[in-house]
């Protein structure tokens, strides 16, 4: 089987899923699109299981966070299709009072550890997963260290003022 492009790429997901696919890009040729927490799991089961599309490698889950954003954090999933040769890009964001998204564990077994890292760094709570914890940091640690919710820098350091370094 051939390549298969964007745009008939898009055509067969608009053509279940239109009113639940927004944001569409193509960032460097990569199909990029968000969708909702509600159906994203429907999204991807139809992007894997499709005979045409046949999305069958998850090859990254991760998280992302925009503190600008009406709904900050981001999950995002990158699918690649084998026989057509062909990325998608799918992001679901939701708002950090109520971080929940159903699990991708349902349809790949290779998203438990990914999900954890989300987890771990962004506060994503994955509903369903089997083994949700810490994967990386301390199982004590109350913050998520990814998102940009402290300053870069401590302010008050004297040793970085800008006198030190001539300007």
């Amino acid at each position: 089987m051939g390549k298969i492009t964007n745009e008939e790429l898009l055509t067969s997901i608009k053509a279940k899923f239109e009113a639940d696919v927004t944001e569409i890009s193509e960032p460097f040729g990569l199909l990029t699109f968000e969708t909702s927490r509600e159906k994203v799991i429907e999204l991807l089961t139809f992007l894997k299981t499709d005979p045409k599309l046949q999305f069958i490698y998850l090859s990254d889950l991760t998280g992302i966070h925009y503190p600008e954003r009406e709904k900050p954090i981001g999950v995002i999933y990158h699918l690649h299709s084998l026989v057509n040769n062909v990325r998608v890009r799918i992001k679901v964001f939701v708002a950090d009072s109520d971080v929940h998204v159903p699990t991708a564990t349902v349809l790949w077994n290779g998203a438990n550890w990914m999900e954890r890292e989300t987890y771990d760094f962004f506060g994503v709570i994955f509903d369903g997963h089997p083994d949700l914890r810490r994967i990386l940091n301390v199982d004590d640690m109350t913050v998520f260290p990814m998102r940009k919710e402290f300053p870069l820098e401590d302010p008050n350091r004297v040793d970085k003022r800008d006198y030190f370094f001539g300007r």
